[in-house]
């Protein structure tokens, strides 16, 4: 059975909490040998943690642009507080969830889209830091996204990481390839409407592209239920890691390639955007 590694999913997140750890366990019977956990914000960051230890998976500390709002003004001091203290543990492997999001209309408005770039520049400057890699949330946002990360790169290492769940143009894909990143594909690819998704998906360099699921979020179309549907009183499908083998199924058959292919490729595709995943594997 192939191996797979899910880039990005917050098991974390509420909508596991009545069964985590046998969602964890159906992901793992599905071939799903590593999670990485991302935070969202200051009060998650133990969580994730403890999470990643308890399940043998690995963590990302950072702020996500949608929690900027409600983040206290020494949130930045605090992530880099437990960035030093944990800067060595072999489970904390980036800085993440960190970016920009430009999709929800109150954060393309002052003050909240200055606050959105200054929390992420800062988290930039911690990653160079502590010498970790980035996962970064793009929505609606990759030009300035990219902007910053040259502006903060010209001294130093090349940047790695991860531009997760990444919907830009082949342009923008190729300028986050170009700096060292890694493109998250996920339920999202799995729409015959996405064209512009899939287009990349099937045409990127193999050695660019990684799996995710975001689980709970975005779900695959098989788990996705309208609008109307709800209001009937469908429940709208949950996401979760044991999703990841037919997402990736999706993205092999839109390439042309074997499952087992695609798994070794984007396997050591995660392993060169976050390095340390590689004595967790071992």
């Amino acid at each position: 059975m192939p191996l797979w590694i899910d880039t990005h999913c917050h098991l974390d997140a509420p909508e596991f909490d009545a069964d985590r750890a046998a969602v964890r366990a159906a992901a793992q019977a599905a071939g799903v040998a590593h999670c990485v956990i991302p935070a969202v914000e200051r009060s998650n960051f133990d969580t994730v943690r403890a999470l990643a230890h308890a399940g043998g998976d690995s963590y990302c500390l950072g702020i996500h642009p949608l929690y900027v709002a409600r983040a206290k003004p020494d949130d930045l001091a605090v992530l880099e507080t437990h960035l030093q203290a944990h800067h060595a543990d072999p489970r904390l492997v980036a800085v993440g969830e960190i970016g920009l999001d430009y999709f929800v209309p109150e954060l393309t408005q002052s003050p909240l889209r200055e606050q959105q770039e200054q929390v992420y520049r800062a988290q930039l400057r911690l990653a160079r830091q502590f010498g970790l890699p980035v996962v970064v949330h793009v929505r609606r946002s990759a030009d300035r996204l990219l902007k910053h990360l040259r502006e903060l790169g010209t001294n130093g290492p090349a940047w790695s990481g991860v531009a997760h769940a990444f919907n830009g143009s082949e342009v923008q894909a190729r300028e986050f390839i170009k700096l060292g990143f890694k493109l998250g594909f996920g339920g999202a690819v799995t729409y015959e409407r996405a064209l512009q998704l899939r287009h990349l998906a099937q045409t990127l360099p193999l050695e660019s592209i990684v799996l995710e699921t975001d689980a709970p979020d975005i779900p695959p179309h098989w788990l996705y239920t309208t609008v109307q549907d709800r209001q009937n009183g469908a429940a709208q499908g949950r996401n979760a890691p044991a999703e990841l083998p037919r997402i990736a199924a999706v993205v092999a058959q839109l390439r042309g390639m074997s499952v087992e292919a695609l798994a070794q490729a984007t396997t050591h595709n995660a392993c060169q955007a976050l390095p340390k995943l590689h004595a967790l594997l071992a």
